[in-house]
């Protein structure tokens, strides 16, 4: 099928401090968090001098995708848009319109199928192309890619080099824990998010020759009467060292493509202070962010997109996700009184 473009579609972030109260109400508009969730929020993003890493680390990544497709093919213009923050999607895909997009193809910053990670994005997307009204693009969205090689292969690497940071003493028994964004239980339950995220820590595990890991939750935002995927990575951290059953830890953040907000502060702030009260050897792998492996995968997949003949890569059990969503994918939060979806 022929496409004209690549939308980069992703949440975005604030880059000032002026910018976050605002980012957060985007975020938050319609859900039942409290505005001091909101505030206390709000004061990691100031910790960090009001500046998100997504929006540099997402025209970081443009940058790298656009020499691929120079390199390699095709050569489509890429354009971006988030769902909460400049550039927003509607203005996106205004623009795309007046350049003369017809049908463009989606990449979305998630690997793995959950409401918000593609439902959501999906959503998001059709209430661009109502607002700009006639002859807004068609926008077809990429497949998750949780169990794709070049993810797979990209996050190993960045969980080896972790793992050769630690001290020769601590390598000898670390634990790799991955962490993905915890998610309220009812949505959890129906998606394939826990499935998917097992098969991808189980893949990266073997390809590092592991024996042995965990998958935690991290960066739990709802209110304490609503069950949400556990157990918390703090939680473990205590466990795993008070139990004496590691000398080290790599956390490897396998459920956020770039470094966002929640890793700098549930990761690199909270998680690291805690290991050194407890003493414990701690190292931070990298996400996949730009590794020329995972960029190389966004290629194969809208190249795999547009032949409809080409073969759907992927690893392990589960095989290659979906082109198109079922009707009943990923389906959302049901509020008091919603009809069910």
């Amino acid at each position: 099928m022929h496409y004209d473009a690549l939308l980069l579609v992703s949440f975005g972030g604030p880059e000032s401090n002026d910018e976050v109260i605002p980012f957060l109400e985007n975020v938050l508009r319609g859900k039942n968090v409290p505005r001091e969730r909101m505030l206390a929020v709000a004061e990691h993003y100031y910790h960090f001098g009001g500046k998100s890493p997504i929006n540099e680390q997402n025209r970081q990544l443009i940058t790298a995708l656009q020499a691929e497709l120079e390199q390699r093919g095709p050569r489509l213009p890429i354009y971006w848009g988030n769902r909460n923050w400049h550039p927003l999607l509607p203005d996106t895909l205004q623009q795309m319109k007046e350049d003369g997009i017809r049908r463009a193809l989606a990449f979305m910053t998630s690997a793995f199928s959950s409401y918000s990670g593609c439902r959501q994005y999906r959503e998001n997307v059709a209430m661009a192309q109502a607002a700009v009204g006639i002859d807004t693009p068609d926008v077809d969205k990429l497949r998750v890619f949780y169990n794709h090689p070049g993810f797979i292969d990209a996050m190993a690497e960045r969980v080896r080099t972790a793992l050769e940071e630690l001290p020769e003493l601590a390598r000898r028994g670390a634990l790799v824990i991955y962490t993905a964004h915890s998610i309220p239980m009812s949505i959890a339950q129906s998606s394939k998010y826990v499935q998917q995220l097992e098969e991808s820590c189980r893949l990266v595990s073997n390809a590092l020759g592991l024996a042995d890991h965990r998958l935690v939750y991290q960066s739990r935002s709802g209110p304490p009467t609503q069950a949400w995927l556990e157990p918390d990575i703090l939680d473990v951290l205590r466990e795993i060292k008070h139990g004496d059953s590691a000398t080290g830890v790599v956390i490897a953040p396998i459920g956020f493509v770039s470094d966002h907000m929640e890793v700098l502060y549930d990761l690199d702030t909270e998680a690291a202070h805690l290991c050194a009260e407890l003493e414990f050897p701690m190292v931070r792998a990298g996400t996949v962010g730009t590794h020329p492996k995972f960029i190389s995968m966004i290629r194969d997949l809208i190249v795999e997109r547009m032949n409809g003949g080409s073969e759907r890569v992927a690893i392990g059990t589960m095989g290659p996700n979906h082109d198109v969503c079922p009707e009943d994918c990923c389906p959302g939060p049901q509020r008091p009184g919603a009809p069910a979806r």
